[in-house]
């Protein structure tokens, strides 16, 4: 099991970071409250990470807490939620906000995110009621803007977290500011979906 990599960060396309570790970059699936916490490109990164074993695909989950990864953990054993749906959650609202929603029972915060439903977010509710406690959250800070098109990056990361395009696109627009960076923006559309 590969469950911490420490190298260096080579590239970041969200969802996805390539991080070289002993001169082998591996593709990394992270969650936007993890891109926020991470350094400038080339600098050394340590990410807490979860291997999933398919039948056909080997895939790296990373993340930037312990914590996140348990939440991350946790989720994944709740029916019906697998880990793009666990990564949008994550990219949604921070663990502590999805524990306050639990807590409060608060389902029609959960259907804000991209990819839950009425049942999913029910389900959520009753199942990680008991399993919060192993899985304790933390919030991400937000690191600078990246490189190339900004807007058009973040409507593709949306896309890959479960948005459709047309939505993506709007929440980017009501979203966009000049100077911002994609993560930035990314996360300012975020921020707006979940209200």
């Amino acid at each position: 099991m590969i469950s911490r990599l420490r190298g260096r960060l080579l590239a970041r396309r969200p969802p996805h970071l390539l991080v070289e570790v002993g001169g082998v970059g591996i593709e990394v699936e992270a969650p936007m409250s993890t891109f926020y916490a991470l350094p400038e490109d080339a600098a050394e990164v340590v990410l807490h990470t979860h291997l999933a074993v398919r039948e056909d695909t080997l895939t790296v989950y990373g993340f930037h807490s312990e914590a996140e990864r348990a939440l991350f953990r946790t989720l994944i054993r709740v029916s019906g939620v697998g880990p793009r749906l666990a990564l949008a959650i994550l990219s949604g609202m921070s663990a502590e906000q999805f524990a306050r929603c639990v807590e409060a029972g608060d389902a029609a915060a959960l259907t804000r995110l991209p990819g839950v439903g009425r049942k999913t977010a029910e389900r959520l509710l009753v199942e990680m009621r008991d399993r919060l406690p192993e899985a304790a959250g933390t919030g991400g800070a937000v690191t600078g803007g990246g490189s190339g098109d900004a807007a058009a990056e973040a409507v593709e990361a949306l896309v890959a977290l479960g948005y459709r395009t047309a939505e993506a696109e709007r929440l980017v627009r009501a979203a966009a500011e000049p100077g911002l960076g994609a993560e930035a923006l990314i996360r300012r559309a975020l921020q707006r979906a979940v209200r």
